[in-house]
């Protein structure tokens, strides 16, 4: 006789006339004799079919299956991936489920925070010309030096003021990658707004002949869709969007309008300004999250009056500063823009 074939008859022998604690011995004599693959066929539970079980054996058994996970479960927790703290926005506007509201671990240290502020423009390639024939580069500079120095007021001590020199192509080049090689939380762009040539006017300040529109003022935000971290960048745009609007300023609204031709751009939040701009280099090709800020008209002849003023640089660094804030508070790394 086989050796399989004697222990199961001596199982069923022992299962018939012994009590169970001989039973048992004898089953764990037949793990010694039997080939260890032998232990997953399920033979051993064949062995006890006879054998009566008291109340509180089974009472043992459910417990014991209550306490022990569930074989799937145990696998689908192997597999699972190790649970990594999601950046800000990484998550945007996107639907979460309730364990996804529980507070995260850690929140932005503002002394490690790094935000990269591009002044838009070089000297050798101004950008817009003011209605009264000043460089939309001096804007830029002026203003995202207050930024820098309301921002490292706040405690962001790692802000850092990028300033590239060339001709306009050459000096986009030099500005991304002098951004990518920064190891940026974000890049904000500062700029000042103009419009297309169709709706520029003429007229003169101090002797010198200059262009004018007063038709179009205000501020706006754009974002591209090409950047690597579109939601990061969407969610701090639409908290400029809402400083600036909380500070008392109006958005730019012609940008979303047919007039504007090759200039219209698709609008992403008609409360907070936000546009798409997918194309702008200094927005789809750096490697961090990045928003462009058109801090006001300055073609526009009483706008620019006011953006030439210490006053409305206090006003918009302070909505940029405290987006900026609120960006480094770990409800917003939850949620997302609201």
């Amino acid at each position: 006789m086989k050796r399989r074939e004697f222990i199961c008859v001596l199982g069923s022998i022992a299962s018939g006339f012994l009590p169970r604690r001989r039973t048992i011995i004898v089953a764990m004599a037949a793990m010694v004799l039997l080939p260890i693959e032998v232990s997953h066929a399920g033979w051993l539970s064949d062995l006890f079919k006879g054998s009566k079980q008291s109340k509180s054996s089974k009472q043992a058994k459910l417990s014991k299956q209550a306490a022990s996970p569930k074989p799937a479960a145990l696998t689908k927790r192997a597999v699972s991936p190790k649970r990594h703290a999601v950046k800000l926005a990484a998550l945007g506007p996107v639907q979460l489920n309730p364990a996804a509201l529980k507070p995260v671990a850690t929140r932005c240290d503002p002394a490690k925070f790094r935000i990269v502020l591009d002044v838009g423009h070089t000297a050798e390639s101004e950008g817009a010309i003011s209605a009264r024939n000043v460089s939309e580069f001096v804007f830029n500079l002026r203003l995202a030096k207050r930024i820098e120095e309301k921002l490292k007021a706040e405690g962001f001590a790692q802000t850092k003021l990028l300033l590239t020199e060339g001709k306009a192509r050459r000096s986009l080049v030099k500005r991304v990658a002098a951004a990518n090689d920064l190891p940026a939380d974000l890049l904000l762009s500062i700029h000042h707004d103009s419009v297309p040539n169709k709706f520029l006017e003429d007229w003169e300040f101090e002797g010198k002949k200059s262009h004018f529109s007063d038709r179009f003022s205000g501020y706006s935000v754009f974002v591209s869709r090409s950047n690597p971290d579109f939601k990061t960048s969407f969610a701090f745009a639409e908290l400029i969007g809402k400083e600036m609007k909380a500070q008392g300023l109006e958005y730019a609204r012609q940008y979303s309008q047919a007039i504007m031709g090759r200039y219209q751009r698709e609008l992403l939040n008609k409360e907070t300004g936000v546009y798409r701009y997918d194309e702008l280099i200094v927005l789809r090709k750096t490697r961090m999250a990045a928003v462009l800020l058109e801090a006001g008209s300055i073609i526009n002849r009483d706008e620019e009056l006011k953006m030439s003023s210490p006053e409305r640089r206090d006003i918009i660094s302070s909505g940029v500063t405290a987006a900026v804030k609120e960006f480094c508070e770990p409800r917003w790394a939850m949620l997302g823009p609201l």
